[in-house]
């Protein structure tokens, strides 16, 4: 094909693992792996996405997304916008050959179409510059869930087929100013959930849903889901042909995305596990290239360092993926999640996946690695990485800010 779909997830739900055990893992304490195990080019890295990471809700004439408004009018930034130029550093100080981020819709394009708001645009092609002049690699995501409140208010979003044609316009405007420099694009990130928790069960935005499957003010379980997850296919479907008349060069692609704990797959799939999940996609959809994007483990928030059960979960799963490529699986790369602390759409600051942990009490936000950020570290440097005893261990910074 001359635009690679590296189908990771065809419409599946990404079960989250909080409350389950880590595997146990071999090896030793860490699993001894490094990358050196995997094949020359294999990509690793780490992710956030925009409302989780980037804060300044109400700055720089960004709107309010669907999150915004269901979390109640932005009182959840998260970081602050003006530290990414420190996290690119830490990434840079991790080893991470590249990120995984999402586009805030409502930051680049605050009335959902139309005029393109300069103060977005220089953020990201600020960022974006910033990663590849610390020889990361930008894996951008177009959409993950903040859909501008504007189209939301307008038209109910994705239950009408009018976010078809915004959704391939705004994809138009990100594949026109950063495409000369990202070459992996995510169209849509886990459209299932979004359709599951905001339209089958309200637990997310725009909070519908019916009897009995949920107590929200309107919606329909029984039909809307499916509208939207409709809708969804159309909307990427629209902007993949849009990348490939204008804009296919050497760039790849991704459909969906998630390894973030496990997978449940299909009815006669018995084996949940990271191995399971790729020999599925091996041996059913003719083995296409994949990028996992997110994988990791969830803790409460409060664990400043020792988080040995994280190490155990992702060095498991490592190890289960390179038995996968080395069965001849087409796994291209591999993406913890997160990166840092992070707001958790379902957890708020209570349970988090970060490498790093965040300091929300102090005011500059300062990060402090964990025992799983000095772990990926080490195993990204060629190291056999066990588990790190304490932060002394390592080289990197006690604090990237």
């Amino acid at each position: 094909m001359a635009s690679l779909l590296r189908l990771c997830v065809a419409l599946l739900l990404a079960a989250a693992a909080a409350g389950s055990p880590a595997p146990a893992g071999r090896g030793g304490l860490g699993g001894g792996l490094s990358r050196d195990d995997f094949p020359r080019g294999f990509v690793f890295g780490a992710g956030t996405s925009a409302y989780q990471w980037e804060g300044a809700a109400a700055e720089d004439g960004r709107a309010p997304s669907v999150w915004d408004t269901f979390a109640h009018a932005g009182t959840t930034p998260i970081t602050q916008e003006s530290l990414w130029a420190e996290d690119v550093k830490l990434m840079k100080e991790t080893g991470l050959d590249a990120y995984r981020f999402s586009i805030s819709w409502p930051r680049l394009i605050p009335n959902g179409r139309g005029e393109v708001n300069p103060q977005g645009l220089e953020f990201y092609n600020n960022l974006i510059n910033e990663l590849l002049d610390h020889g990361i690699e930008p894996h951008a995501t177009l959409f993950q869930y903040d859909l501008p409140q504007v189209l939301e208010d307008e038209y109910n979003g994705w239950l009408s087929p009018q976010i078809i044609d915004d959704f391939t316009a705004y994809s138009d405007v990100c594949f026109r100013e950063f495409g000369d420099r990202v070459t992996n694009w995510t169209t849509l990130n886990e459209p299932n959930a979004a359709a599951l928790l905001g339209y089958d069960v309200g637990f997310g935005p725009p909070g519908r849903c019916s009897e009995p499957f949920g107590n929200c003010p309107n919606g329909n379980s029984v039909t809307e889901p499916y509208i939207v997850a409709h809708h969804s296919l159309l909307a990427h479907s629209s902007a993949v042909s849009l990348y490939r008349r204008m804009y296919q060069m050497n760039s790849t692609w991704t459909l969906i995305d998630d390894l973030k704990n496990h997978l449940i797959c299909d009815k006669d799939i018995n084996n949940s596990t990271t191995q399971g999940v790729l020999e599925y996609f091996k041996q059913s959809y003719g083995n296409p290239p994949i990028y996992i994007h997110e994988n990791g483990y969830p803790m409460t928030q409060d664990v400043e360092f020792d988080d040995g059960p994280r190490v155990e979960f992702l060095s498991e799963h490592l190890r289960n993926l390179v038995d996968s490529v080395r069965n001849g699986s087409n796994t291209k790369g591999y993406f913890v999640w997160s990166l840092m602390d992070l707001y958790e759409l379902l957890g708020g600051f209570s349970t988090t996946y970060g490498l790093y942990y965040v300091d929300f009490a102090d005011k500059e936000l300062k990060r402090y690695p964990r025992r799983s950020g000095i772990w990926f570290a080490d195993f990204l440097k060629g190291r056999r990485a066990a588990m790190p005893a304490r932060s002394s261990d390592s080289s990197l910074p006690v604090s990237s800010v």
